[in-house]
């Protein structure tokens, strides 16, 4: 499976539940699949995105 395939797959499975990923997180989707960005940054982006939210529920 290619590194786009894994992505395709994982949003498929994300609309299964009916839910949609963000137009940022599509954004940043696509520069991974291109190699613009590590599935490191990828972790680091939604750890900070989700993190910040917990923070302000809190």
């Amino acid at each position: 499976m290619t590194n786009s395939q894994a992505w395709d797959y994982a949003i498929g499975m994300i609309k299964v539940d009916g839910l949609e990923p963000t137009d940022d997180f599509k954004k940043y989707i696509e520069k991974e699949k291109k190699g613009e960005v590590t599935m490191e940054d990828a972790k680091r982006f939604l750890d900070k995105k989700y993190k910040m939210k917990e923070l302000q529920n809190a």
